[in-house]
């Protein structure tokens, strides 16, 4: 690996990885095909089981029934991690859980390549750490019940129970969940043994993208697998240690450090987290004596939102949040985190039922709040600025919306990188904005006389 190298880090960190040489932000520091991933129950049907993609069309295997792809191409692409776990599921009337189902894609790819699998592969998955003497008897508990449908599903040789444990506990801390090509939701999961060994920071240096892989060429030779890439989010000197964040920064550090230690089983010591950075902006109050009857209508509120989001009715989402957001006005700042989140279902709910004046309004102060709040980089951020620009474009505010589409293709260039379909996307919007924003400024400068 040319840009980063295995090191000892903090003795509470264990191993990490460090930069060998100065990068720049929006390197690449490097890219790693899946060892063994899959799609998550919630979208079996909805995602392909090769590139990971969204489509409103998959085609089913015609033997398990069960997987689902793009078309031949990705099918055949795939097939070497399928073909096993096809066989196993032809025998069963339902398929097994997220977890079951990637520990045992883990077990066929180490029958097949025992160790180190490529020269680039810094540690073997059976290296990696898998913190269960830190766990509770209930996940111990849970692990049992993934370990006893893994035999039930496992077709071959009954494996040893202390490889399976090891395996469900590693997967726990060290798999990856990926998104879909907007990287607007996570549809999969994934093992991948050089990123398992960058080390958590709520203010990190780099970030990961998902990189779908090329199927599409007509010659073969062309295609590219799915690969996950560490990319730089800032300039990063050489001998510094690398890190991404593990969890979601717009969380209060109290909350964090409870997500971290309920998943990944360690306290962080980031300075973000020693100095609770950012938590005053996000429970910022404008009138503190009303802030805490404010803050209890909005928890509940947003509640009823969820739950009407959950249905479909976004007319309702909403009327509520037009409601939360009068109530809030005055009392609560805009970076308060439950601001934030009735901003982005007011959002939702206004993009949804097409009143994209409101929605633009909703999208603009969401996207102040984050500006403030996470790295001029994250990835968050680019796709706040994008729904944004869009609302903005569609409400016939073209001159906004092109330039909140400018911000986020700045950021993803950064975060994703130029091949990333999120860019790519982009890029498509950008110019169309730019087109009719020449097209927009002509007829402002044409003489009233003329336009008759």
């Amino acid at each position: 690996m040319e840009n980063a190298e295995l090191f000892e880090a903090e003795e509470k960190k264990g191993r990490g990885l460090r930069s060998t040489k100065d990068l720049r932000a929006g390197e690449m520091v490097f890219s790693e095909p899946g060892y063994a991933a899959v799609v998550l129950d919630s979208v079996t049907s909805q995602v392909c089981h090769s590139c990971f993609r969204r489509q409103a069309s998959l085609h089913a295997c015609a033997v398990c029934h069960f997987a689902r792809y793009c078309d031949r191409t990705c099918q055949t692409a795939c097939w070497d991690e399928h073909k096993h776990e096809c066989d196993a599921l032809k025998r069963r009337s339902s398929a097994p859980n997220t977890n079951v189902r990637l520990v045992a894609r883990v077990v066929w790819r180490m029958q097949k390549q025992t160790g180190i699998t490529n020269d680039s592969q810094l540690v073997s998955v059976d290296a990696l750490k898998d913190h269960r003497a830190d766990m509770s008897a209930a996940e111990l508990g849970e692990l049992q019940s993934d370990i006893k449908h893994f035999l039930q599903y496992w077709p071959g040789k009954p494996q040893a129970d202390e490889l399976l444990t090891h395996l469900f506990a590693m997967i726990k801390s060290n798999a990856v969940n990926l998104s879909d090509q907007r990287g607007q939701q996570s549809v999969g999961v994934g093992l991948f043994p050089n990123l398992a060994l960058v080390n958590h920071n709520c203010w990190p240096n780099c970030t990961i993208a998902l990189n779908h892989g090329n199927q599409s060429a007509v010659n073969s030779v062309l295609h590219s697998k799915r690969r996950v890439e560490l990319r730089a989010l800032e300039n990063i000197a050489e001998g510094t240690e690398l890190t991404v964040s593990y969890v979601d920064f717009l969380n209060l550090s109290a909350d964090r450090q409870v997500a971290l230690q309920q998943r990944y089983h360690f306290t962080c010591g980031c300075q973000h987290c020693a100095d609770h950075t950012k938590d005053d902006l996000m429970m910022a109050a404008l009138d503190k004596a009303a802030a805490a009857e404010v803050m209890a209508f909005s928890k509940d509120s947003l509640d009823k939102m969820d739950a009407f989001r959950s249905k479909g009715n976004f007319h309702e989402v909403l009327h509520v949040a037009e409601e939360v957001l009068s109530r809030q006005a005055g009392v609560l700042d805009d970076t308060h985190l439950l601001v934030l989140r009735t901003l982005a279902l007011g959002f939702e709910g206004s993009a949804l039922t097409r009143v994209f004046p409101q929605a633009a309004e909703y999208a603009a102060r969401m996207l102040a709040g984050y500006t403030k709040l996470y790295h001029p980089n994250n990835g968050q951020l680019a796709v706040a600025a994008m729904r944004a620009g869009v609302a903005h474009w569609h409400a016939g505010l073209i001159e906004a919306g092109h330039a909140l589409i400018c911000q986020a293709y700045g950021i993803v260039m950064v975060s994703h990188g130029p091949n990333h379909s999120i860019t790519r996307d982009l890029e498509v919007i950008r110019r169309q904005t730019e087109q009719e924003l020449r097209i927009f400024n002509a007829a402002k400068k044409e003489p009233m006389s003329a336009r008759h």
